[in-house]
């Protein structure tokens, strides 16, 4: 039976490229700059990382990409002095062939689990029997342990039900989800569901939103893989630690200022997050066509205060 992620704040790590050559249409990848990010998100408390999901590009990176990204994070956060922090590798392929593929390159680099994507190219004609199906073949013979990844916006507007992950939560190899929606009745059934093979030892439940965070541990969420925790890691962590420790008010005051700015990351995707990172963090924006980086100083302009006031929250 495998076991979930330990609980607490996950980032969905983006990631960093550099410029290209001129001749070139795709940047490189920028090992180093992944590297200070990760080491700088576990110094600040984050519990461990998600490499190639959708926050990191992963439709953009070629399975060569794959091996080196993980291969080297692994190498280097070992190397610093964490043995065994928590790598997720994300897969977002439509085949069970390449999928299983991607499991086994991402279990040889170093990753201990994988965030499998929900395959939605067909979301209009595929039944929740098709996706049991789908998932069990990818849990039955894949490497690493299996978390879902139900993510309707970047899949087509498919949709899991409350009864499929119940399902799919008996399976030995299957030990979690992560939910990138507002659905927030969902997070209730499955975090706070009394069946046995959903147990929190068996089956953890993350929110993909950190302005969900308070309401989703309320219901027995295991905690948050967070794109704006890429930025403040500090800040998320401290409302993760408000909620378990009963500090009510000063959690709703924090989670009040995490949900406005999580805005950025919801509003502007991939760019939005990297676009936060380059100013507050002095990290590389560079992304992967089609993705065009940067944002004008008007937009910023939009995002500047509340920015701000993470950022005085973060160095408290």
């Amino acid at each position: 039976m495998a076991s979930p992620p330990p609980p607490g704040i996950y980032v969905p790590v983006p990631t960093f490229f550099s410029k290209p050559p001129s001749n070139e249409p795709t940047p490189p990848l920028d090992l180093a700059s992944q590297t200070k990010h990760a080491i700088y998100l576990a110094k600040n408390g984050i519990r461990g990382i998600v490499l190639l999901g959708s926050t990191g590009e992963a439709i953009a990176l070629t399975d060569d990409d794959r091996t080196s990204l993980i291969t080297h994070i692994r190498q280097e956060m070992e190397r610093a002095g964490y043995t065994d922090y928590p790598l997720i590798a994300g897969t977002a392929t439509q085949g069970i062939g390449d999928t299983l593929k991607q499991l086994r390159l991402s279990k040889e680099a170093g990753a201990q689990w994988g965030l499998v994507l929900a395959p939605g190219f067909f979301a209009t004609c595929i039944t929740q029997q098709g996706l049991i199906d789908w998932y069990t073949a990818v849990a039955d013979h894949s490497p690493l342990p299996i978390l879902i990844y139900h993510y309707p916006a970047v899949s087509n507007s498919l949709s899991l039900t409350a009864s499929t992950f119940t399902t799919l939560s008996a399976h030995p190899n299957i030990c979690g989800a992560k939910l990138s929606h507002g659905d927030l009745s969902l997070h209730s059934q499955l975090a706070s569901s009394t069946v046995s093979s959903m147990s929190h030892e068996k089956f953890a439940t993350f929110t993909g939103l950190g302005q969900q965070l308070l309401p989703v541990l309320m219901v027995g969420g295991a905690g948050a893989i967070d794109g704006l925790a890429a930025i403040f890691p500090r800040t998320l962590v401290k409302l993760y630690d408000l909620v378990k420790e009963g500090e009510w008010e000063q959690a709703r005051k924090l989670q009040e200022l995490v949900a406005r700015g999580e805005g950025l990351v919801v509003g502007h995707g991939v760019v939005g997050a990297k676009e936060g990172m380059k100013r507050v963090l002095g990290l590389g924006s560079e992304c992967r066509l089609p993705l065009k980086a940067g944002m004008s100083e008007d937009v910023w302009r939009d995002w500047a205060g509340v920015m701000g006031e993470l950022d005085e929250a973060e160095k408290r």
